[in-house]
């Protein structure tokens, strides 16, 4: 059977990892970690091809590209909210990227997804706030 090198759609965050060649391989399994760790209740998806964390609508995503890693805070007003925090990180809207040998610290990784918690939890009891 012949391949035209195109990459299957992966379904679970391990086959995603097991498809990022190491160091990066490494330096995600640690941020996975971390996520779960600081929100143990968040569901872990596969969203838009990259591993996700779910709780309250979406949460964080990361993901390995070929010449570094990506942390999606999927926020624009919690980036905007650490904006100082983030200067020195290559960013844009919602994303930092950081390469493979140098990781995002783990107490700022800890303060985004807090505040992504908090952001979703004060958007779900709104929503449904308005439901009633």
């Amino acid at each position: 059977m012949k391949t035209t090198g195109e990459k299957l759609p992966v379904k679970t965050v391990d086959d995603y990892m097991a498809s990022v060649p190491e160091p990066a391989r490494i330096a995600l399994e640690k941020l996975r970690q971390l996520i779960r760790d600081i929100a143990p209740m968040a569901e872990e998806v596969i969203s838009y091809g990259i591993p996700a964390f779910k709780y309250e609508g979406m949460l964080v995503g990361f993901g390995a590209a070929r010449n570094h890693c990506g942390f999606y805070v999927m926020s624009p007003a919690t980036m905007e909210a650490f904006q100082q925090e983030l200067e020195g990180y290559d960013t844009a809207t919602a994303t930092i990227r950081f390469p493979v040998d140098k990781p995002l610290p783990a107490a700022l990784i800890k303060k985004l997804v807090k505040a992504r918690i908090k952001e979703n939890e004060v958007l779900a009891a709104a929503k449904k706030k308005k439901k009633k």
